[in-house]
């Protein structure tokens, strides 16, 4: 989206998968800082990996220059209204008042231990004075299929879980960013169901490694903003979440504003890997 048009020359994609994105910024920290290489990233690998893990080949704070947030990705609460008695609740308030009536006996399934998905329940936890019980799977499709199966009772769902709202298969109680998304504007979101504040979405935005001149930042953030003026552009990117284009300050603002609260989270809730 940002080739051509916008930089006067191609861009080349290599996707580098592994470690929970690790190997990927890796490579892009030991890269020269000429802005020809840039780390498309997300928040699992620059706020939570360094609160969980001992050993990286990187340091967020440390090693890149923010340069632009992209997307914001929301988590769906979502129950199986087939599966009782959380998923005979129509709200929210309903399936924490089941949860704290009776501490540790529902659950919730999440894409793995230390994922965003539990961090957020385990806020939401926090925040509503319940216990509801971890589960953690491989991954968010095994965490959805064991929702459907009833092994579970409830779930943070990325936006794959929307058909299968709209089909009655998994019923959403709530969503996780501060405000509604606009792809299920009936459905409220956690800060507006009675826990203000409560705010948490998995994005994808742009780094570069340090000592990245400024000037080159602010042409690549330039760059990338504009891409959301693109009609097809815009289109496909609202598929994926809410658009959020924040410059270099505000992206590392924010950046760190969520690893603290992550870090609260985890050392509340006593998260560790292996």
């Amino acid at each position: 989206m940002i080739g051509d048009a916008t930089l006067g020359q191609p861009v080349l994609v290599d996707n580098k998968t592994g470690a929970n994105g690790m190997l990927a910024a890796t490579e892009v920290a030991r890269s020269p800082p000429d802005g020809y290489t840039v780390l498309i990233s997300n928040s699992s690998t620059i706020t939570v990996n360094p609160l969980l893990y001992q050993k990286m080949g990187y340091e967020p704070k440390k090693d890149f220059v923010p340069v632009s947030l992209m997307v914001s990705v929301p988590f769906i609460l979502t129950v199986n209204p087939q599966k009782g008695p959380i998923g005979t609740v129509p709200t929210l308030q309903g399936m924490l008042d089941l949860a704290r009536a009776k501490p540790g006996a529902y659950s919730y399934g999440s894409a793995g231990r230390g994922n965003l998905t539990q961090l957020g329940f385990e806020l939401l936890n926090g925040m509503a004075g319940v216990n509801m019980t971890h589960v953690a799977y491989r991954g968010s499709a095994p965490a959805q299929v064991a929702l459907l199966g009833g092994e579970v009772d409830a779930a943070f769902d990325n936006p794959s879980a929307v058909p299968k709202i709209e089909a009655g298969q998994l019923r959403a109680l709530a969503v996780t960013s501060a405000q509604r998304w606009h792809e299920l504007l009936d459905v409220p979101a956690i800060a507006e169901a009675g826990y203000p504040g409560f705010d948490i979405s998995f994005w994808v935005g742009a780094l570069v490694p340090a000592q990245t001149p400024a000037p080159i930042v602010n042409a690549l953030s330039e760059a990338i903003a504009a891409v959301a003026h693109d009609p097809a552009a815009k289109a496909r990117l609202e598929q994926q979440g809410n658009i959020r284009m924040l410059g270099p300050k505000r992206f590392a603002e924010q950046i760190d504003e969520e690893t603290a609260k992550y870090a609260q989270v985890i050392r509340q809730a006593g998260i560790k890997l292996d």
